[in-house]
């Protein structure tokens, strides 16, 4: 059954209760003082988590001006890894697949051709062992491998993907390192930054963070920094999502009491700007949206940003740079025409050069404005590297055929139609 229009009416004055106990005006005076007072330097335990590389402002661009100006890279790669998501099996076996693909703009077919395929496995049978060594298909085009997850008594399905997803990505990047001439940017941030949070989930899986395994899928983008340093070729990441919660938990600490989510909402409260801001009045006046807003770059230290950071540990991998150099950067650039927030990362390697922030500032700024999304690179690879829905269905029943082993079906997935029951 579905809802009543009264039901809908009834539901909907829920809304007005809720609303009229909110004052944005206090939430617009607050994210100012954050930004004036406490974005300058952001201060958690006597240590600085969030502070300016250089300029602390907030700035707008044209979209048509944006849009037409001449990119500062002349190629752009992209690289992202998509999975069949976890799936488990009968026989006690939690598998998931990652695949990761590499794109450029303007395109490259024999590029788009290149895959790295990983297949995570997680057994309950403390006896078995699945790891395998990479091998190649496709007159090498597919470099391919299974690795055995270490054993969880809880979070296999969450283990198993972030193993493939990362270790796919990571491959992949390193591999075809030298293929990008300008600018690699990585769909997400630049470091796995979901095996840095496992600490915070759980012992269990702080402790499985620093075994052999994540280690080495971690250090694959250590290794990914050094390589485009030494080669003078700037890394960034273009996060579509980002969810980081540490300006907010910061202020939480200091007895603000933030009235946003997360970061992102307090970013989005900063850069949207409507008709007559500033001015009062009654109703909600309409969205400026004829430019792109954005914030100089900061350097950001905690949460999941800490393990890098120059006082990190970086899990006890070995930094051959200046650990300083590895820490993450962001700027943050709002498009009002979406309504849509995105974060774009880079190690401070990059980030201190001011000639090379300018750069990848006017490039995202552009690549916004024109697509209204990620940059070309990006989302190229993330359809080459996305598997259907139809596809992920198609594999599970593959894998349920080679283990002679039904999925492990549940009342949702009837419920919900994501597969046959």
């Amino acid at each position: 059954m579905t809802l009543d229009p009264i039901h809908v009416e009834n539901i909907a004055q829920l809304a007005y209760g809720i609303a009229g106990d909110v004052d944005t005006t206090d939430h617009d005076d607050l994210a100012g003082r954050v930004w004036r007072e406490w974005l300058p330097e952001l201060r958690h335990d006597g240590r600085v988590v969030i502070e300016p590389v250089d300029e602390h402002e907030r700035r707008r661009a044209p979209i048509d001006d944006a849009a037409l100006t001449d990119r500062p890279f002349e190629t752009v790669h992209g690289l992202d890894s998509g999975t069949i998501n976890p799936t488990t099996f009968k026989n006690g076996l939690v598998v998931d697949v990652a695949h990761a693909a590499m794109a450029s703009a303007p395109t490259d077919l024999d590029l788009h051709r290149d895959r790295t395929i990983v297949a995570t496995v997680h057994a309950g049978d403390s006896t078995a062992n699945f790891d395998g060594e990479w091998t190649s298909r496709d007159d090498g085009h597919t470099r391919q491998r299974v690795l055995h997850a270490p054993r969880v008594n809880r979070y296999a399905e969450g283990v198993v993907h972030a193993l493939a997803l990362y270790l796919a990505e990571g491959t992949h990047a390193l591999d075809h390192a030298d293929e990008v001439d300008d600018l690699l940017v990585l769909d997400g941030p630049i470091y796995p930054k979901e095996l840095f949070t496992w600490d915070d989930r759980n012992p269990e899986l702080g402790a499985l963070a620093r075994e052999a395994k994540p280690r080495a899928v971690v250090e694959k983008y250590v290794r990914l920094v050094e390589r485009f340093v030494e080669r003078d070729v700037p890394l960034a990441g273009f996060v579509k999502n980002p969810s980081s919660g540490t300006i907010v938990r910061a202020l939480a600490r200091k007895g603000v009491e933030p009235p946003w989510p997360d970061d992102t909402a307090l970013f989005t409260r900063l850069l949207e700007r409507r008709e007559g801001d500033g001015e009062g009045g009654g109703s909600r006046p309409d969205r400026v949206d004829d430019e792109l807003t954005f914030t100089t770059w900061f350097r950001s230290r905690g949460g999941a940003d800490a393990t890098m950071a120059a006082d990190g540990d970086a899990l006890g991998i070995e930094r051959e740079l200046d650990p300083e150099l590895y820490e993450p950067t962001f700027m943050v650039v709002y498009d009002p025409r979406t309504d849509v927030t995105y974060k774009l990362e880079a190690p401070y390697a990059f980030a201190r050069d001011p000639s090379i922030r300018e750069r990848l500032t006017r490039q995202v700024l552009a690549d916004v404005a024109t697509t209204r999304g990620p940059p070309e690179a990006v989302a190229k690879a993330d359809e080459l590297a996305r598997i259907a829905a139809t596809e992920k269905i198609a594999l599970r029943r593959k894998f349920e055929e080679r283990f002679d082993s039904d999925q492990q079906a549940t009342y949702d997935d009837r419920r919900w139609g994501k597969e046959p029951y």
